[in-house]
């Protein structure tokens, strides 16, 4: 089984820790970014920084640069974020059976488990392999996180997308696909608040063995960049998204607490090795 990855190049919050965490096990890293160093929005982005880390990683020589235009200023973000993802996708498939669709802030805490379910998936005849991330919401102190959970903080799995699908795939949206999905969770049921109850679990892997996404993990100006170049800047570049996020961290016990009176957008907070980006 030949595995390939792609990675969006801009973001160099945990890029170094991501591309480590599996880069022993693909053979081939497709780097995907705008010519003109520019993200979907328009705004400037650090790629040249990013490019740095990676060539220091690549010891192997498995990176290969597919550069494109992507900054396409009249059409919607969402929609730029999936064509860059397609157009890296395609490239990463040449040769390969299996394309890994790690974003660089998101770091496999356990890359034996991971590509262990992979192998699973691949004899059951599925296209894509949903494995659970936990997302992180915000660092409140050295080593300790708002982490996304169920309303009474137990641990919940988050899916933005299978994060490994069959060369060749189509992408609907962002890294969403319209493809049998082999579904790996942290227990025998659906974890995920955002996806129904009824969603069938095929293999159940222990928390630490998750992919840990450091989604929203930013210094007050760095978030702020970061909404106005996402794919969903219409929704995150809102005052009130960014408030939010201020007053949870600077309150999260009282954010953990509060849980059972919100109707989503739940955290419990957890302990994060930061030396290893391992979770405890």
């Amino acid at each position: 089984m030949r595995v390939s990855a792609y990675i969006l190049v801009g973001d160099p919050n945990h890029l170094r820790e991501s591309v480590a965490s599996y880069y022993d096990h693909v053979d081939r890293i497709v780097l995907s970014y705008d010519e003109t160093r520019t993200s979907w929005t328009g705004t400037p982005l650090p790629v040249d920084e990013c490019l740095a880390t990676i060539r220091e990683l690549d010891r192997d020589g498995k990176c290969v640069d597919v550069p494109g235009r992507f900054a396409r200023l009249d059409e919607n973000p969402l929609d730029n974020d999936t064509f860059q993802r397609q157009n890296a996708l395609d490239a990463a498939s040449d040769g390969a059976d299996w394309v890994i669709q790690l974003d660089t802030d998101e770091v496999m805490l356990d890359p034996a488990q991971f590509f262990a379910s992979l192998r699973r998936a691949d004899t059951t005849g599925t296209s894509g392999m949903h494995y659970p991330a936990r997302w992180l919401y915000s660092r409140v102190a050295p080593g300790r996180y708002l982490e996304g959970s169920t309303r009474f903080w137990r641990p919940a799995a988050s899916y933005p997308g299978p994060l490994a699908v069959r060369a060749g795939t189509r992408l609907r949206q962002a890294r969403q696909a319209d493809v049998p999905l082999y579904r790996v969770d942290l227990r025998p049921w659906n974890t995920d608040p955002f996806h129904p109850k009824k969603t069938v679990v095929h293999e159940v892997i222990r928390p630490e063995s998750a992919v840990l996404h450091y989604s929203w993990v930013r210094d007050h100006d760095t978030i702020r960049r970061k909404f106005g170049w996402s794919g969903h800047t219409h929704d995150y570049s809102r005052p009130v998204v960014y408030r939010r996020w201020a007053s949870r961290q600077r309150h999260p016990v009282r954010t953990v607490l509060l849980n059972p009176l919100r109707r989503r957008d739940w955290y419990r907070l957890v302990d994060v090795d930061e030396s290893k980006a391992d979770a405890s």
